[in-house]
């Protein structure tokens, strides 16, 4: 018997002493004391077996059929066992205070058997069910990593609330778990009808790694603000949005599960309940508009630091496209109504509600707990000179439909292909908003095939503030759909706007080149022979990039190297929502 084993029976039997039942030193004296030593056994056994003496006269019937003593005795003791536990369970289910008197006074005869393998569960179950365990119970469980483990989550709680550290080990895992599960979504080059805006928020929260977080935070507000802490310093620390995102849906997988106890005391719970309603059903009706505008404008003197958690919710790439979404459905009718949009108050909620989220990682860098003010310029200059963009878009493509004769006249009035406005150029590059509404109405034009449409705003975005049209959820969105546009890319001035304006703008960040190398996986066969040997060759990754960009490189050079010929791409579109066209419009708030 190697040391560890008889350490650990050495164990075990100091923890029946500490109960009352004979151990080492019993059979110790018991043995070095007689002249029998076999006969001192059997008293040993005769003394210390099951007391029932019905049973006595069975146990020869057992040696019969070749069933050991430490079988049978072992079958009893594991059914014995679970029936305590069982019965364990019913009392932790009842309150008061005979519930924790049997509790502890269970505890404290039973804790020294946890040492003990085949007794330890039932050390833990009376653990799990007792709702304040001392701390010198506690103790040993922290310094025996074996008991840690063993240990059920009910348990850990009460470790984690006085012990920060352990508990981000536990949870770090879990954090980076979520992380690459996101962008695994994003960088799949094989998917393009699972995409990362397709699931519901309540499909979304459903996940593994909210799902445990859910559980090992239980009801304590202590742990849920250690997490929401966590967030915000690796939010801070790495700009991925995808912490945000994690911070909505933690707090929403609380709601279903009734965690009174934390969703009570959360200050963005009936805000983030309420956004998550909208995105949910992808309509912000006049109730809800106004239950946000509400909220936002009763943030009083002395609470602003609930603007730093309320920013990284509308930081959510979900919300930051729903409300995306949201203003460009409002902007389609508005050209329609022939209104203004500065009178549309809940056009100017929702734009206000991107301001706050786009400058979610400032507030909280610069710990300035301030709403941004919406430049009312972006109201009363951007927006028009956008909406003028999308009427010239409306019309070209109404005329593209009339027959020849009375297509020439209208296009003669009117040149509808020439560069955006110069407002709108300005105003991308200054302001977040503004970025946002331009991305999102490129994504409406590739939705359409709009050829002439989409050439004429994406280049601008490479000049975006912040440079957003790079962030992953945009170009996952974009390259999505242009990988519909196939035929398009056999034209140079195409790819001269798609490649030359946009992509190569982007090309010293990873992810971009991910992005494009995805995209080419579904056109190369389409591109000019002499473009697309420009871009394998400006695609080439260095020593320093990403192992998988390595990877995605050296198959779609072996495919170009192979002929073969691209993937198919679905037919059918309806998974890709177009953003003029999936949100109903909401009203006007009076």
């Amino acid at each position: 018997m190697d040391l560890p084993v008889r350490r650990s029976a050495f164990v075990a039997v100091l923890g029946l002493e500490e109960i009352g039942v004979p151990g080492q030193n019993y059979l110790r004296d018991a043995l070095t004391s007689c002249t029998d030593p076999l006969k001192a056994i059997e008293e040993f056994q005769h003394e210390n077996g099951i007391l029932l003496p019905s049973l006595r006269q069975m146990l020869p019937l057992l040696d019969l059929h070749g069933v050991r003593r430490l079988d049978f005795h072992t079958s009893v003791l594991e059914e014995l066992r679970d029936r305590l536990v069982t019965h364990i369970e019913k009392i932790g289910q009842k309150e008061g205070r005979e519930r924790d008197r049997k509790l502890k006074d269970l505890l404290n005869k039973s804790f020294p058997l946890v040492q003990v393998k085949a007794l330890r569960p039932v050390v833990m179950a009376i653990l799990k069910n007792t709702p304040h365990i001392d701390d010198k119970y506690l103790r040993v469980l922290v310094k025996d990593r074996e008991l840690y483990n063993d240990t059920d989550t009910e348990v850990k709680q009460q470790i984690w609330k006085d012990n920060q550290s352990l508990f981000g080990d536990e949870v770090s895992p879990l954090l980076s778990q979520y992380i690459k599960e996101k962008e695994n979504i994003l960088f799949d080059h094989q998917n393009l009808t699972n995409l990362f805006f397709s699931p519901s928020p309540k499909v979304r929260r459903q996940g593994e790694v909210v799902q445990k977080l859910a559980h090992m935070i239980g009801n304590s507000v202590k742990l849920y603000d250690m997490v929401l802490q966590f967030l915000r310093t690796l939010f801070l620390r790495t700009r991925n949005v995808h912490y945000c995102t994690l911070r909505a849906e933690l707090l929403m997988a609380l709601h279903d599960l009734e965690i009174q106890d934390i969703i009570s005391v959360d200050p963005c719970h009936k805000f983030t309940w309420c956004l998550d309603a909208c995105i949910r059903e992808k309509n912000v009706d006049i109730k809800r508009s106004r239950e946000l505008q509400g909220f936002l404008d009763s943030i009083k003197r002395g609470q602003e630091q609930v603007l730093g958690d309320l920013s990284m919710t509308l930081c959510d790439p979900y919300a930051i496209n729903f409300l995306a979404t949201s203003a460009m459905k409002i902007l389609n009718h508005i050209i329609i109504n022939e209104g203004m949009a500065r009178d549309n108050t809940v056009l100017v909620l929702l734009l206000r509600m991107l301001a706050l989220g786009l400058s979610a990682w400032n507030m909280i860098d610069s710990q300035e707990f301030k709403e941004p003010k919406l430049d009312p310029q972006v109201v009363t200059k951007f927006i028009p000179a956008l909406m003028s963009l999308m009427v010239d878009d409306q019309v070209r493509q109404l005329s593209s439909k009339m027959p020849p004769d009375e297509r020439e006249s209208a296009i003669t009035i009117i040149e509808h292909s020439g560069p955006p406005p110069d407002a709108c150029q300005a105003y991308v590059q200054e302001s977040s908003v503004a970025s946002i509404l331009s991305m999102y109405y490129t994504l409406h034009t590739a939705r359409a095939k709009d050829r002439l449409g989409l050439m004429r705003i994406l280049g601008t975005l490479a000049a975006c503030e912040s440079d957003r049209a790079f962030e992953d959820p945009f170009l996952h969105f974009l390259v999505s759909l242009l990988v519909h546009m196939g035929e398009e890319f056999a034209t140079e001035d195409f790819c001269t706007v798609v490649f030359d304006e946009f992509f190569y703008a982007g090309l010293t960040r990873d992810n971009v080149t991910r992005h494009l190398l995805k995209l080419l996986w579904y056109v190369y066969p389409k591109l000019p022979a002499s473009r697309l040997h420009t871009l394998v060759k400006a695609l080439q990754p260095s020593s320093q990039q990403n192992e998988a960009v390595h990877r995605l490189y050296d198959a779609l050079s072996e495919r170009i190297g192979n002929e073969e010929a691209a993937p198919a791409v679905p037919a059918n579109m309806d998974y890709l929502e177009g953003p003029l066209m999936s949100v109903p419009t909401p009203a006007p708030i009076h």
